[in-house]
């Protein structure tokens, strides 16, 4: 631990454990009182200190336990003005699964991110934590016919690595093969095995949820990944939604959607392996692709606005 971390650290043991004053602190640790201020501030951003307010108004705990006992999921639901907009929503819940995620990064861990518009808001509020000998491995290409991806996923990718001192591995394919042939005829190559490789030994795997009828289109339904062929073929296919671009109906289910057999995401038997699987979700009209990736288990750890979680669990007659 470092020498200011530790400062941090016993800065807020005395100020909220011991109630002494920023006044008696800066004298206990021979410094000014404006580098007490400072001190806990980092403590409170690197989430050595996380301030929970509960107030007899607040919902949020009894949709934790709803969705809890409906999907059996570790749920933090995050507190929403109805009157912010999208994107102010997806920041704040950006905000809360950064502070989830740094305490469940630990040396020698394998860390497979998504990319997306939710993962790029979470990879701006990350905290630097040390650790050694960890992998940020990426979970799908991100090429299409207008751009290679390269630039947006490595972007995600090297927030991930800086925050946790990670060596960052990227996988340089197409999201989508043009044919399910290629993709096979790509996997036997060694170093792509090299990639899917550490994919399977995964401790931790990050992602969001792609929705085929949010109200705010996800990037991959979007960003120039699927003709319109591929859209009639998902929406011939009973698709609600995909994880990594893997896609999946409203049961769980996903065998026979021969997009999945071109989609370079790992396949959701594989995802339900990995230990920890952390799923951040903004945006109540992702609703259906959310329920089905949690009645498929992908999810061991769920971050939603407190909207989604209403919708979720049909709160107060909402559907």
């Amino acid at each position: 631990m470092s020498s200011r971390h530790s400062d941090a650290l016993r800065a807020a043991q005395l100020y909220y454990l011991q109630d002494l004053t920023m006044d008696a602190i800066a004298r206990e640790l021979r410094t000014s009182r404006s580098t007490v201020s400072r001190l806990l501030s980092s403590a409170r951003e690197s989430g050595l200190v996380q301030i929970q307010i509960r107030s007899p108004l607040d919902t949020g705990p009894e949709l934790e336990g709803m969705i809890r006992a409906e999907y059996k999921v570790d749920v933090h639901v995050v507190p929403v003005l109805d009157t912010l907009n999208e994107a102010e929503t997806l920041d704040r819940v950006a905000m809360q699964a950064a502070r989830t995620i740094g305490p469940l990064v630990d040396s020698n861990a394998i860390i497979g991110v998504a990319w997306g518009s939710t993962l790029s808001a979470v990879s701006r509020h990350l905290t630097r934590k040390i650790t050694h000998d960890s992998v940020i491995v990426q979970l799908n290409g991100a090429g299409n016919m207008q751009t290679t991806g390269i630039t947006y996923a490595s972007d995600i990718m090297r927030r991930f690595g800086s925050a946790y001192g990670a060596r960052v591995e990227q996988f340089p394919v197409p999201a989508f093969f043009d044919h399910a042939a290629t993709k096979q005829a790509m996997w036997n190559e060694r170093s792509v095995q090299r990639i899917l490789e550490l994919q399977s030994r995964m401790s931790i795997a990050i992602f969001g949820v792609g929705s085929v009828d949010a109200d705010y289109p996800s990037h991959v339904y979007a960003g120039g990944y699927l003709d319109e062929d591929d859209l009639n073929i998902l929406a011939n296919s009973d698709v609600v939604g995909d994880v990594a671009t893997v896609f999946f109906r409203a049961d769980g289910s996903s065998d026979g959607i021969v997009l999945n057999e071109r989609s370079t995401g790992p396949q959701l038997a594989q995802l339900r392996q990995v230990r920890r699987r952390i799923c951040v979700v903004s945006g109540a009209s992702k609703i259906n692709g959310l329920r089905g990736a949690l009645t498929a288990g992908l999810a061991t750890d769920l971050i939603l606005d407190e909207a989604s979680a209403r919708r979720l669990v049909r709160f107060d007659g909402l559907s």
